[in-house]
C-alpha cells in the first residue's frame, strides 16, 4: 500500500525513528535526482554516485531540516552542492572534457524520441553551468522560480536572466528540432542577423532592443 504521507511528515517520522519512513523518500525522489545530477555532471555513473552521497547525507542529517524549504528543494540543494564538488573534484585530477558525449539510459525520457533526446541532452551540455542548472530546475524539473533560486542559493533575478540566456542559446542550437524553447518576441520582432546578443530583437521600428541584465 502507498504511504500517502507530506514529504514533510515522512523526514519528521524518520526523524522520530520511522525505519519506513526514509525509504519511501528515496523511492519518491530517487530518480529525478538522478536525472538533476545528470544533466549537470554529463556523467550518468558520476551522478549516480553523488545522489547515493546525496541521500547518505541526508538520511544523517535530516534533523538539521527545519521547514525553510521544501523537502523537494533540500534534497535538490544537496544534490546541486554534490554535483559541484565532484565537477571541481574532476577539474583538479584534469579528467575528461565535460562536452563529451553522455551516457543516458534514453528509456527514463519515453516522450522524446533517440534523436530528440541526444540532442537536448548535448545542447545543455554546451551551455554553461550556470544556466544548464537554471533551466534543468526551472524547464525539466518543473520547479517554480522561488523555488530554483533556493537550491542555487541565489536571488530570483538571477535566476530568470540565467534561463533566459540558457533557453536563447538552447532555442540556437536546438533550432532545426522545433524545439519548446522559444524567446519571448514582441509582435512583429524579429532576430537580428544570425547570432545576436541573447535575448537582443528588432521591433517594428527597426530599433534593436536586449535584455537586461548579464549572467553570472
Amino acid at each position: 500500500m502507498a504511504d500517502t504521507r507530506s514529504d514533510e511528515a515522512l523526514l519528521a517520522a524518520h526523524v522520530a525513528g520511522d525505519p519506513d519512513a526514509f525509504p519511501e523518500l528515496v523511492r519518491r525522489y530517487s530518480e529525478r535526482l538522478w536525472a538533476f545530477a545528470t544533466r549537470i555532471l554529463r556523467d550518468s555513473h558520476d551522478a549516480s554516485d553523488v545522489v547515493q552521497e546525496a541521500m547518505i547525507s541526508a538520511y544523517r542529517n535530516a534533523a538539521r531540516w527545519r521547514g525553510e524549504a521544501t523537502v523537494n528543494t533540500w534534497l535538490h540543494r544537496i544534490v546541486h552542492h554534490g554535483s559541484l564538488d565532484r565537477l571541481r573534484r574532476r577539474r583538479t585530477r584534469a579528467a575528461e572534457p565535460l562536452t563529451e558525449a553522455v551516457d543516458l539510459p534514453l528509456h527514463r525520457d519515453p516522450i522524446l524520441d533517440r534523436e530528440r533526446v541526444l540532442a537536448v541532452e548535448e545542447a545543455l551540455g554546451r551551455l554553461p553551468l550556470a544556466q544548464r542548472a537554471a533551466v534543468v530546475l526551472l524547464d525539466m524539473e518543473g520547479m517554480t522560480v522561488a523555488e530554483a533560486a533556493a537550491v542555487l542559493e541565489i536571488k530570483e533575478g538571477t535566476v530568470k536572466s540565467r534561463a533566459a540566456r540558457g533557453r536563447y542559446r538552447l532555442a540556437q542550437l536546438l533550432g532545426h528540432l522545433r524545439p519548446e524553447y522559444d524567446t519571448a518576441r514582441e509582435p512583429g520582432a524579429r532576430i537580428v542577423g544570425n547570432d545576436p546578443a541573447p535575448g537582443g530583437v528588432q521591433a517594428p521600428g527597426g530599433q534593436v532592443r536586449s535584455p537586461s541584465g548579464g549572467d553570472r
